[in-house]
């Protein structure tokens, strides 16, 4: 069976079910990471809040992470500066250096395996690209270069570095930082009214709401089912192979990333669309054959990562018409800095005050984008598509993933145990499996 390195004899705390109704200032809908940074910091703010979780807190997406703490992702400032220009783009890179310190002063009281890392993003072909975003990064303060001295075992173009970044071990850090939080877990929300939360066995009455369950759940507002796709990675953790002494990934999509995690190299790569064919974990096995013969597989997952249509997250308002209720999502394959730079500007919404990075990642900037048209295709051509196994979402087909044996969704992501039980949101209910 696989599972994630960080799963391994880590135990999580435990919270009741929600029985009877409730009431408070904040309701936090989602226990992965984000969310329990958003409660993290409102007891600590000593805000009254609630956080539900339709199954167990770090189950989902937050247990297979490879766990890098970085603001270099990829190559997006260049491509910001130009989209955006160079004040939004250095408020993108300002809130999320923010989270690194965060994480560098929480870690410091938590033993989490936290560590400082260089990290690096690489090209295979193109030089210029890498150029182009050191000069972006030395434009907004950064003090980036280019290496093509790199401790990979194939050739590329040269990478981009920036020093002092990190990595960690997650689940350490959020059993440590959950143990006091006001948490009722296998609470699933199956509506949500103006300031109310409908669960099976209560509701909970709230000022404000915050919705951090990786893809938004409420079609009625924010037209997320436009503006978000899902996209699957696999990762594979080997023995006897490399020690990495940085992190690596590909400036491509469906590249390789490395990372060293004590005595293991993570390798990742095998990418695609969630109900679209991909290399899955027989590209990761194939690399290390070649490059590693002599490595062991030691623990093997897979992720899944809310795509933006501008590779910027949606952290703010769920809409316009909802000047109360509050999201998170499109991360884009940066979830763990993405996570506490919307929880930093969540949190700092909820009680009134204004944050300084807000504007660039405000959910209601213009859709219109290239990928705004791709989704929609997808949409539509799965809606056609002739086939009872029809995801309970907005009713796309579903695909069947060999490499992992369950059905997906290629309009939103939504994917379902061969049975039929729900695994991934955002559909909130099984899918009816005829065999």
């Amino acid at each position: 069976m696989k599972k994630s390195v960080w799963t391994d004899s880590i135990e999580i705390p435990q919270f009741d079910s929600l029985n009877g109704d409730r009431k408070t200032d904040v309701l936090i809908i989602g226990g992965g990471l984000c969310g329990l940074l958003c409660a993290y910091f409102l007891q600590r703010a000593e805000i009254d809040y609630i956080l539900v979780e339709g199954d167990r807190i770090a189950k989902g997406i937050t247990k297979n992470t490879t766990a890098k703490i970085t603001f270099l992702h990829g190559l997006i400032y260049s491509k910001l500066i130009n989209s955006v220009g160079r004040e939004q783009a250095q408020m993108y890179l300002s809130a999320n250096k923010a989270a690194l310190q965060e994480y560098e002063k929480m870690c410091g009281s938590i033993d989490c395996d936290f560590e400082r890392k260089s990290a690096y993003t690489y090209s295979m072909k193109d030089r210029q690209k890498i150029e182009n975003e050191v000069r972006a990064l030395h434009r907004l303060g950064i003090n980036a270069e280019f290496t093509d001295d790199l401790k990979l075992p194939f050739k590329t173009a040269g990478a981009v570095r920036v020093d002092n970044q990190a990595q960690f071990n997650p689940l350490k850090f959020i059993a440590e930082i959950s143990k006091e939080l006001h948490i009722y877990e296998k609470t699933f929300i199956r509506d949500i009214t103006p300031h109310t939360a409908i669960a099976d066995n209560g509701k909970i009455t709230a000022d404000k709401i915050i919705v951090t369950t990786h893809f938004p759940f409420i079609n009625k507002h924010g037209n997320y089912y436009l503006k978000l796709y899902q996209h699957r990675s696999y990762a594979a953790a080997f023995e006897n192979a490399q020690e990495m002494e940085g992190m690596y990934v590909d400036e491509y999509n469906k590249g390789m990333s490395f990372r060293s995690y004590k005595n293991l190299l993570f390798i990742g790569g095998g990418g695609h669309r969630t109900g679209k064919k991909g290399g899955n974990w027989n590209e990761i096995y194939d690399f290390a054959k070649r490059y590693y013969p002599d490595s062991t597989e030691k623990y093997s997952w897979a992720a899944q990562d809310c795509m933006s249509l501008d590779k910027i997250p949606y952290i703010g308002l769920y809409s316009k018409r909802t000047p109360d209720l509050y999201v998170a999502s499109g991360f884009n394959k940066w979830g763990i800095t993405s996570s506490m730079a919307a929880a930093m500007i969540l949190t700092d919404m909820v009680r009134g005050k204004k944050s300084e990075f807000a504007e660039v990642f405000s959910p209601q900037r213009s859709i219109l984008k290239p990928q705004l048209a791709v989704n929609g295709f997808e949409a539509v051509m799965n809606l056609l598509t002739p086939t009872p196994k029809r995801c309970p979402h907005l009713g796309c087909a579903l695909k069947w993933n060999r490499a992992e044996h369950t059905w997906d969704c290629p309009c939103h992501g939504s994917r379902f145990e061969e049975s039929g039980k729900l695994i991934d949101n955002p559909s909130t209910g099984n899918a009816k499996i005829r065999k």
